[in-house]
């Protein structure tokens, strides 16, 4: 056989090779990262799915919380794992995309280094006041802000979380110059927002429907394209008139794999988890914690990244938010 003929066997043998592996995917236990610490709704998220993924899989799915740096350690271990896919992130939209905008240094590209395949759900929050506060909708809040300049003052749970951003953005275009107060996680933000130690504040359905249907904290309206399942009667800021980008943004949960994993292995994670999300069981708990299931794949996901990139990049410039 000539050298070009070996050089051809040699490649129809190697794509074989490749052909089979992916056949045969998982071969292994499959590890589901989770870059943030055990309890939270995404750790919570991935054991459910976990579950699903284990018997379609025909492997057991591991969660690894790999939690630390505002999700950059468990991503960086992803992004550095074999392309294989069984090593899988569940991560958020700030490990997954505003990092790169809040950080100057990251251990990773994340456009470069990470494949993405499945946006699980997209997570509204819901902008609350407390009572004190003489406004009912978006509209009538960011006249109180201006009329009450350099006064009030707005919550978040870290520096660069959407709430902060988002506040900011409040700040800026009412000229109201509020104070930023940061929290160590959104349960101590909800808190100090019932006690009157700050106006207002963006946060999850789950920790504040309670306190609103307790009439201990006034819901202004959510942000994103819908509104809640669990909170039907609170309308979207957009629908109020608030029409900029970030009002329509919203924090999401999603999976993502090593750059250089074969499509027809992400297909298949992308399509299993499809069908685990789809499940009433899964769903419901989803819903249940304020979120929005999505029906996705790898290109739907890419397409709506790719279309929020710029709208984070300009919120977080906006803020002058850095991390490092």
């Amino acid at each position: 056989m000539t050298r070009r003929g070996l050089m051809i066997a040699a490649g129809l043998a190697a794509a074989g090779v490749a052909d089979a592996q992916v056949a045969a995917f998982p071969v292994k236990p499959v590890r589901l990262v989770v870059p943030f610490a055990p309890g939270g709704a995404t750790d919570i998220l991935a054991r459910t799915l976990g579950e699903k993924l284990a018997v379609s899989f025909g492997q057991p799915v591991v969660v690894d919380n790999k939690a630390g740096a505002a999700g950059i350690i468990g991503t960086d271990a992803v992004a550095k794992a074999a392309p294989d896919g069984h090593t899988i992130v569940l991560g958020l939209s700030n490990s997954l995309l505003t990092n790169q905008f809040l950080f100057t240094k990251l251990p990773y590209n994340t456009q470069k280094d990470l494949s993405l395949v499945y946006q699980i759900a997209v997570a509204p929050l819901v902008l609350v006041v407390h009572p004190s506060v003489p406004a009912n909708n978006g509209p009538e809040l960011l006249k109180y802000i201006k009329a009450q300049k350099g006064k009030l003052s707005y919550g978040s749970y870290g520096l660069g979380a959407y709430p902060h951003l988002a506040g900011a953005h409040m700040s800026k275009v009412t000229g109201g110059e509020m104070t930023h107060i940061p929290y160590k996680g959104e349960a101590p933000m909800v808190q100090e927002l019932l006690g009157g130690n700050i106006h207002m504040a963006y946060a999850s359905a789950l920790q504040v429907k309670q306190h609103v249907d307790a009439g201990k904290l006034k819901a202004i309206g959510v942000t994103g394209d819908k509104r809640i399942a669990v909170m039907p009667g609170v309308a979207t800021l957009g629908e109020q008139g608030l029409k900029d980008d970030a009002y329509r943004l919203t924090g999401w949960l999603a999976l993502a794999v090593p750059a250089g994993t074969n499509k027809t292995v992400i297909k298949r994670i992308a399509s299993d988890v499809r069908t685990a999300v789809m499940q009433p069981d899964v769903k419901a708990k989803i819903e249940a914690m304020g979120f929005d299931v999505q029906d996705s794949n790898p290109e739907v996901f890419k397409a709506r990244y790719d279309k929020e990139v710029p709208a984070w990049a300009n919120l977080i410039k906006v803020s002058g938010a850095k991390l490092d």
